[in-house]
């Protein structure tokens, strides 16, 4: 044996690297308040220290792999006898005689080959590592390191995919049902071979108990309970995949390399409960639409006949609506729970639609029985249900063209036994309840900035990811309709115009040689106002007036102010039809430009990744600093330039990871963490005039106060501002808005453009989904409002003329101008009309 030892330890790796081992662990993106949103990597593993092990599972895997664990040095005479007799008798290995230490040696350091002399080289690096480690941290290696099937790795990850639970949480039957699996997981595994898995369990107790570990009583008694275990998904505690899936991209731009298994934390700029709200608008607000527009029929039809009968579920046994709609796997299939103890009658019937998917609050299930008021159903979990009729009645039948069907007068008229339907959760004033639904055809997309910096603070790219991975939040790029005019009319305020100019809306027709036509534009109304001041213009949305506007600032100088917001201009139409938002742009675009209004007139660029940490929490990369100024911003300019010069020299040097593999090499690995990197300042200048912006901001505020934004005003809240938006034929529908400290921008529309329907504009489709997350986001933030620059004046205007109101006139109001842009006092002689020819025809 010494002889032995002597050759083979200079050839085997050293030992002592097992003080600084690291597990492969997963990707994990994180809200700003380090709720988990999203996990990426094949191998699912949660470290954990030994102290965090229950003793009875402790003792549970002494019982079935390494009894004497605490009493050899490493090495088992006992079991290596065995083995050794077995490998004279049998010409194999069966047994092994492996030891827990050696076990770890071998995961660590070597293959899993069956050789002979591979049993030498674990034995002599097990001695190794019981010089270098305490029992309890080789043991903790091994509990971290060992696969258990599933993609779970370690016991902590263990417990999560077969129970949904943490480790210290599970019964002494599930203990022992998970110290079983490290001998074979898939021949012992509870999910895929719960026969097997229960003999293994049942054998494990037993040793328990010859152990001393457990009483005879706990024993029986673990060893009669039935199999619970199931399969648990990875289940966010942040619904915001399409936000995870941005920062899994931008992470693979700052750190190269294998992202999936070194443990990164990366943590978001996302507020959790604001991005959870935006969630639920979202999709409420799909629903309210899609039940507009009827219902499409079941996902399925099953032949019933051959099935039994179950009863109507009474009291208890109907499952309840959850109340609070809790994250789901980023694919939600019925659930797979454990069938036993649900009876063959409802096996019966599970099998029948079990292949279906349901995506995020929409759960699957098959009605069983219909009544004139109810239908009871079977969920997916096996659980049965009674839907009641006022969750039904809405279910007008779909027809062409968004045309609907005469309403149902009972149960009959929409649902049949067999029937394969969605059901959603509904919490209301009549308390938690089930209620109809469908996939909705139509989409959405809500974004959320803080207008201070651009840090992002929600985002839904649409009704669920696992039915399209598609972000309409950042990737579609759609017209913008009337929620684009406030940049032309921030264009005219730079160029002279009021609040009060008059603009005529008036039919007119151009014959334009950038069109290719004549073209004749018109208002969704069909009505026409006449001289209007450009303040109740833009509140009404009156598309001639815009489009006057546009043609006497020009389209070159429009493009200019375009540029100012950070806006695409060279993807835009260089024609009239731009003034009605015939330009398409993403949602996150559009509120990244709106944030100019919130703020004051800085421009801003969005982000959304705060720093990325390694595994033990120290900081690999923080996001830069936000620099507002004021142009030229000269001072920043200079700070930025000396950042940018050191930057460019440290990227001579090794990438985060090397650096950190580096640092982690040394024995003082928490005396010295990685260097955190910081990318030089990001500039914030102010290119919107304070002026312009503060004007801008008082005439969105009124789209809210009486204009076609108006549902807004039942938050209650008075320092709102924002426009609606609809495209010709009503294809996409948009609210964009905000209060001082939070901007947002929502959009509606089908994927392919079509037509939502007759009368969906903004503010029906689009508006509603608004009010709902800003009421949620904004709850406990004070009202505050953007400060007047000292360069805007108060006066009292004639509002037909939009001139300074002579004393006396009982119609005038107050308006807000610059103090160079104040028009002159109206004269008794001109009829009250005001402004000039051009203004007015």
């Amino acid at each position: 044996m010494a002889g032995s030892y002597l050759y083979l330890a200079p050839q085997l790796p050293d030992a002592i690297g097992i003080r600084e081992v690291e597990y492969q662990t997963p990707l994990r993106i994180y809200s700003s308040d380090e709720k988990l949103m999203a996990e990426y990597g094949e191998k699912r593993r949660e470290p954990v220290t030994f102290d965090h092990l229950p003793p009875l599972f402790v003792q549970a895997v002494l019982a079935a792999e390494d009894e004497r664990f605490f009493r050899h040095a490493g090495v088992d005479v006992k079991g290596l006898a065995r083995a050794a007799v077995e490998l004279i008798r049998y010409r194999e290995i069966r047994s092994g005689g492996s030891t827990i230490t050696m076990q770890v040696a071998r995961n660590f350091f070597l293959d899993r080959e069956q050789r002979f002399l591979r049993k030498f080289n674990e034995i002599v690096l097990a001695m190794q590592i019981e010089n270098i480690l305490t029992k309890e941290q080789i043991l903790e290696l091994y509990l971290n390191k060992i696969y258990l099937g599933h993609r779970s790795y370690g016991a902590q990850a263990a417990a999560k995919v077969y129970y949904g639970k943490d480790i210290g949480e599970l019964t002494l039957p599930q203990l022992a049902m998970i110290a079983g699996l490290p001998k074979a997981p898939s021949a012992y595994n509870p999910i895929t071979n719960p026969e097997r898995a229960v003999q293994r369990r049942n054998w494990i107790l037993g040793r328990m108990h010859e152990t001393g570990a457990i009483t005879e009583e706990q024993m029986e008694q673990a060893r009669q309970a039935p199999v619970t275990a199931r399969y648990h998904t990875s289940r966010p505690e942040v619904e915001g995949a399409y936000v995870a899936e941005m920062a899994r991209l931008a992470v693979a731009d700052i750190i190269p390399g294998d992202l999936y298994t070194q443990g990164l934390r990366v943590i978001t700029t996302v507020d959790s409960k604001r991005q959870e709200a935006a969630v639920r608008a979202l999709r409420e607000g799909l629903h309210e639409y899609d039940e507009r527009h009827g219902y499409r029929g079941p996902l399925a039809e099953v032949d019933t006949g051959s099935l039994p009968e179950l009863t109507w579920p009474q009291g208890d046994e109907a499952e309840a609506a959850p109340e609070d709609e809790a994250p789901q796997p980023e694919l939600a299939r019925p659930e797979e729970e454990d069938q036993e103890g649900l009876g063959n009658d409802v096996v019966a019937w599970l099998d029948t639609f079990k292949d279906q998917p349901a995506y995020g609050p929409l759960r699957t299930a098959i009605v069983t029985e219909i009544r004139e008021d109810a239908a009871a159903v079977l969920l997916g979990d096996g659980k049965q249900a009674v839907v009641a009729w006022k969750d039904i009645s809405w279910a007008r039948p779909a027809l062409r063209k968004g045309y609907v069907g005469e309403k149902p007068k009972q149960v009959a008229d929409v649902l049949k036994v067999g029937n394969v339907i969605y059901l959603r959760p509904v919490n209301d004033k009549n308390g938690a309840h089930w209620r109809l639904a469908q996939l909705p055809q139509a989409q959405s997309a809500l974004v959320s900035l803080d207008p201070e910096t651009g840090a992002l603070q929600a985002l839904q790219g649409g009704y669920s990811f696992a039915a399209s991975n598609f972000n309409r939040a950042m990737q579609g790029q759609r017209q913008a309709g009337s929620v684009f005019k406030p940049f032309v009319y921030t264009a005219a305020l730079e160029n002279g115009f009021t609040p009060a100019t008059i603009i005529n809306d008036a039919p007119v027709v151009y014959d334009s040689a950038e069109l290719g036509k004549a073209w004749r534009p018109k208002g969704s109304s069909g009505r026409f106002y006449g001289p209007t001041r450009m303040r109740e213009a833009l509140y009404r949305s009156l598309n001639l007036v815009s489009i006057r506007i546009l043609r006497q600032v020009g389209i070159e100088q429009t493009m200019e102010t375009l540029k100012e917001f950070g806006l695409p201009y060279d993807r835009f139409q260089r024609d009239l039809s731009l003034a009605l938002g015939s330009g398409s742009l993403t949602p996150l675009e559009l509120a990244t430009a709106y944030a100019m209004f919130a703020n004051g007139g800085y421009r801003v660029a969005p982000w959304y990744i705060d720093r990325i940490e390694d595994r033990d929490g120290h900081v690999l990369w923080r996001a830069p600093e936000v620099l507002r100024c004021d142009l030229p911003c000269a001072d920043e300019r200079a700070r930025i330039a000396t950042e940018e010069a050191a930057w460019e020299q440290r990227e001579q040097l090794p990438t985060l990871l090397e650096r950190e593999e580096v640092s982690l090499g040394n024995n003082n690995r928490d005396d010295q963490p990685p260097e955190t990197l910081q990318p030089p300042p990001v500039l914030a200048p102010r290119t919107l005039d304070p002026e312009v912006a503060w004007l801008m901001n008082s005439m969105l505020q009124d789209v809210i106060k009486r204009g076609t934004g108006r549902q807004a005003s039942s938050l209650g809240r008075k320092d709102l501002a924002g426009k609606t938006g609809t495209t010709n034929n009503h294809v996409d529908a948009w609210f964009s808005g905000y209060a001082p400290s939070l901007v947002t921008t929502v959009w509606v529309g089908l994927d392919t453009p079509t037509s939502l329907g007759w009368g969906e504009y903004g503010g029906r489709a689009a508006l509603p989904i608004w009010t709902s997350y800003m009421g949620k986001a904004l709850d406990g933030v004070p009202e505050t409002s953007l400060r007047q620059p000292p360069g805007i004046v108060s006066v009292r205007i004639d509002p037909k003329s939009g001139l300074v109101a002579r004393s006396g006139n009982s119609n005038a109001i107050f308006e807000y101008f610059r103090e160079d842009d104040v028009p002159e006092q109206e004269s008794p002689y001109n009829g009250g009309s005001g402004g000039s020819p051009e203004q007015i025809f």
